[in-house]
């Protein structure tokens, strides 16, 4: 008899969890603006609003905290970190900073200049908002199949070469700059898709033929190692350290949320071999982040986030990570729910548009779908769509152009396939009675930017 799939983990600490009643429910999201960032944590029962920061550390990790060394300047744990970032990625100079969103801060405060032009595959809402903020254009260059939600594709996050090209041939043209591309492995706003070694290294060529350099977007570098692996072939008998070493050897920086698989709570970095760049980011690190050896870290976090780099590049951690969100994967395909396919590596990515078709783009059907599910049983997604889209910066019309997903995320090592069983019945629930879900949301108040995260909507 075959053996089932088991996890390559065992749990040693538990955290308790309080279920409410439907009534609480609604009277905490009126409270919060129909808006679940703004929801208190034990007002949660189940935490997929995202995988950054929310994930256990290993015994190692809690292990190598006890070795931080909290020196101001030259930390031993900042020549730990250094060191495993320079052996996966091969990049000479490192730059660690407090999380993603600030290694982009720091970098593209170098970079960007008002009037340039970025490319990438479907920037997320912060690196869209770096770029915007700075007075550029941030413009998608993802393949059109990623729109379709049910085709079937093996690296549907992949860059098309087409798209990519007219920028920047009309760069040249036009006149106007193109200061580098983002190139984000996995593509976390179409569904988590993962990115094709062979579009990475296309990608890549086109971009140096027209002498722009390339900085990888990393949050999940190692899920998408995984799918290489997986699906691409040649690489089924090279490690996740291969093929990642691999990915980098084609571009030219990175940035990093380590948050998602760096396995840690807080941390981030920026990793380049262009010294020219390394200069200009040193210049924004030490007034925004902190001296470059420690860039708002703390010497423990630099070194669980070098054991986490480490453990999160062997292949049974992803194995069993990236199981349990295929196993959520199945229990939606035996009730019929239509998602983002093929499932990603951190997070079922649901349909609004296929699931609440009585509610019109104008009133924002994903955030709708969140809601419903928050008060069906607690659990807390997060939109991927018209919201998160925010408005163009030009015009200010709402963006309606790409997906709305209701997007939710696996913690790495937090929940159990039980928990999967129940997001999975809540969603069946919901989805039985979406005939009867016939309006959304309006928005009330935005920030200009980024409203995503505090917007306040009221239901109609």
């Amino acid at each position: 008899m075959e053996l089932p799939f088991a996890e390559a983990w065992k749990i040693k600490m538990v955290e308790p969890l309080r279920k409410s009643t439907r009534e609480e429910r609604e009277q905490w999201l009126r409270e919060a603006h129909y808006n679940v960032f703004m929801l208190k944590a034990e007002q949660v029962y189940i935490d997929c609003l995202t995988d950054s920061g929310t994930g256990a550390m290993s015994d190692r990790q809690w292990s190598a905290m006890m070795l931080g060394d909290e020196s101001y300047a030259g930390a031993t744990s900042f020549y730990k970190f250094q060191e495993v970032v320079q052996r996966l990625f091969g990049f000479k100079y490192v730059i660690p900073t407090h999380q993603g969103r600030a290694a982009e801060n720091v970098l593209f405060s170098y970079l960007v200049k008002e009037g340039d032009v970025v490319p990438g595959n479907a920037h997320f809402d912060t690196t869209k908002g770096h770029i915007e903020a700075r007075k550029a254009k941030a413009i998608d260059v993802t393949i059109d199949e990623a729109k379709n939600t049910q085709l079937e594709l093996p690296f549907k996050g992949n860059v098309s070469l087409e798209k990519l090209e007219k920028v920047l041939s009309g760069g040249q043209r036009d006149g106007y700059r193109v200061p580098f591309m983002v190139l984000t492995v996995t593509n976390n706003t179409v569904g988590g898709q993962p990115v094709s070694m062979q579009n990475i290294r296309e990608t890549c060529a086109l971009c140096h033929q027209y002498g722009v350099p390339v900085v990888m977007d990393s949050a999940r570098f190692a899920e998408n190692a995984y799918f290489i692996k997986m699906r691409e072939d040649g690489y089924q008998d090279k490690t996740i350290k291969e093929i990642a070493r691999e990915m980098y050897s084609y571009v030219d920086a990175m940035t990093m949320s380590a948050k998602k698989d760096g396995l840690v709570n807080m941390g981030g970095f920026i990793a380049m071999n262009n010294k020219d760049w390394y200069e200009g980011a040193k210049l924004f690190c030490i007034p925004f982040e902190g001296f470059l050896t420690y860039g708002g870290l703390n010497g423990r976090d630099l070194n669980a986030l070098a054991v986490g780099l480490d453990e999160n590049t062997e292949f049974p951690m992803l194995e069993t990570r990236i199981h349990q969100v295929h196993y959520l994967a199945e229990k939606l395909d035996e009730y019929g729910i239509p998602y983002q396919r093929p499932v990603g590596g951190h997070a079922l990515f649901i349909d609004a548009d296929k699931i609440l078709c009585n509610v019109p783009k104008e009133e924002f059907p994903a955030q709708t779908l969140t809601c419903e599910l928050y008060l069906e049983a607690g659990i807390r997604g997060c939109e991927i769509g018209y919201i998160l889209a925010d408005r163009d910066p030009v015009t200010r019309e709402n963006r309606f152009g790409g997906l709305d997903l209701l997007r939710l995320c696996i913690p790495r090592r937090v929940y159990t396939d039980n928990h999967m069983n129940v997001i999975a019945a809540a969603l069946k629930n919901v989805y039985d009675r979406r005939h009867e879900i016939t309006r959304g949301v309006a928005i009330e108040w935005e920030a200009p930017l980024m409203r995503h995260f505090t917007v306040q909507l009221k239901r109609l």
